[in-house]
């Protein structure tokens, strides 16, 4: 699975603190501490027919995470909806588009380490683009990778930054295999997520899903447990081995930028009788919420 170039996306306007400018002259300062250490969160949002679905979770994981890394001057949640609106706008865009947020310390006065070099408060970068969701839904395959997500006090999931080189060598090496990405496992052994996406297995018709001990708090992996609970499908949360996964009648990954999507293959094997009825489900029942709910933005 290797995204590539639309061309609608060819004269994008970026905004960067406010400013909107074409996709080939945006520029941050190589003082910004999103390049000088990767200090800084995002957030992933998906626009259907002019409304962001759960714009109000995002910006709240977002402000949590600034806040947890002590972020100064956190932009309000009015203040970037409004640059969301005026980016949209803008771009002409009002649907079947995704919106990558990131939020970092800003520019330091002199290269270094120490948050107290960051003077003059954060940058906001907002970039739409026109992208359906990216996975292939008749099925992926997973291998699983030798790097292991962090546990709490190594670095705590709950901050959604963005240094992700762990996420990165995991998708280097499902590259290397052939495979479309990479299962990860925490350091007890557990499935924690994938390099991109969480993950629900299926048995004997319960769905369960790891606990958030090493992967993040996922706003679509919320959704689907909002919705099992709605419409009484039995689920759990739980510490998962990788012999429940591959003995599991079905598996599933969810994420904003492929919603809900099978899995096919795990390290070779196959999953199930290759069926995926409760993962047809979940998919129907996410479309419905995409369709109905979310905030408009234009």
């Amino acid at each position: 699975m290797l995204q590539s170039f639309d061309s609608k996306n060819t004269d994008l306007l970026v905004n960067i603190n406010g400013q909107l400018v074409h996709r080939d002259q945006a520029a941050i300062s190589p003082f910004d501490s999103a390049v000088q250490g990767g200090d800084a969160v995002w957030e992933g949002l998906r626009l259907y027919q002019g409304r962001i679905f759960a714009l109000q979770q995002h910006l709240a994981r977002l402000h949590s995470s600034a806040k947890a890394l002590a972020f100064d001057d956190i932009p309000s949640t009015a203040k970037i909806t409004a640059e969301i609106k005026r980016t949209l706008a803008a771009n002409n865009m009002t649907d079947g588009v995704h919106i990558r947020l990131t939020l970092s310390r800003g520019v330091k006065v002199t290269s270094g380490m120490d948050p107290r070099l960051n003077q003059t408060g954060p940058t906001l970068i907002i970039l739409a683009e026109h992208k359906p969701p990216v996975y292939d839904k008749s099925g992926l395959s997973l291998i699983t990778s030798s790097i292991r997500r962090f546990p709490p006090d190594c670095l705590d999931p709950k901050i959604h930054h963005a240094n992700l080189l762990q996420s990165i060598l995991a998708k280097i090496e499902a590259n290397h295999a052939g495979a479309d990405d990479a299962l990860m496992l925490d350091y007890q052994g557990f499935i924690a997520e994938t390099n991109a996406t969480h993950v629900f297995i299926v048995h004997a018709g319960t769905v369960y899903t790891p606990h958030t001990h090493a992967c993040p708090e996922g706003v679509t992996r919320t959704t689907v447990l909002r919705l099992c609970r709605e419409h009484q499908i039995e689920h759990q949360i739980k510490n998962l081995s990788l012999t429940e996964l591959y003995r599991s009648d079905e598996v599933f990954c969810t994420g904003t930028m492929g919603e809900i999507v099978p899995i096919a293959n795990v390290d070779g094997r196959p999953i199930g009788d290759g069926n995926y009825p409760m993962t047809s489900r979940m998919g129907e029942l996410y479309s419905q919420c995409t369709a109905s709910e979310g905030e408009r933005v234009v």
